[in-house]
């Protein structure tokens, strides 16, 4: 892993696509050592006793349920919120929500949440906030659930830990959407991405941290 390398939006896909395509890894593995590097990051940030990990759809929210898991695994007290519908998952990700669903993972549906303070209250005792919303390969704006998230996230005084990105800001340019979470720690896989050396973007970032994924 070299954590001076720098690649955009297209190069971190490309990397995933030669791991499965060339190398015969499969995505589940990818996003298996992912999801429990990031859990052993917070392991190691004490006090790291309960933790709420805000989930979207695509292979982020997937990084989010193995996050969720491995904790769960270490004795931390975990609470999985859901921007989006159950039934949207797809691929890998469907895959550790229903894993996740069987090892009786703390699930709550905020998909039809209409204001930030609701979500809010979910957020209760927690020592950290994960935002496993939008990943690399996300650009424009939040909207619905995952916008009230995001807003939610802000106003609370709970450190934050955004999976791979942010959610909110753009891989390659490093601009913020009209809300975008501001985390205190960023584990971003693989490499830096061009955002990272973006002055403006980082207040958004925070410390960032170079993860393996194997």
């Amino acid at each position: 892993m070299d954590q001076q390398r720098i690649y955009d939006r297209r190069q971190s896909r490309l990397v995933d696509e030669l791991a499965i395509g060339k190398y015969g890894m499969l995505g589940l593995v990818l996003m298996e050592n992912a999801g429990r590097n990031v859990a052993y990051e917070l392991l190691a940030r004490a006090p790291c006793r309960r933790v709420v990990i805000v989930v979207g759809k695509g292979n982020n929210g997937g990084d989010g349920w193995v996050i969720a898991r491995h904790l769960d695994a270490a004795g931390v007290e975990v609470a999985v919120l859901l921007t989006t519908s159950p039934n949207e998952f797809r691929g890998d990700a469907a895959v550790n929500y229903a894993i996740a669903n069987r090892a009786k993972i703390k699930v709550i549906d905020l998909s039809h949440a209409t204001t930030a303070e609701s979500i809010a209250t979910h957020f209760a005792e927690a020592d950290w906030l994960v935002d496993a919303m939008l990943g690399t390969g996300a650009t424009g704006e939040p909207r619905g659930a995952m916008r009230l998230a995001i807003e939610a996230i802000n106003q609370s005084s709970v450190r934050t830990l955004a999976v791979d990105l942010p959610t909110g800001i753009d891989c390659d340019s490093g601009g913020a959407a009209t809300v975008a979470v501001r985390a205190d720690v960023t584990c971003t896989f693989v490499t830096l991405k061009p955002c990272c050396l973006v002055a403006a973007c980082r207040a958004y970032l925070g410390e960032v941290r170079v993860i393996d994924i194997g």
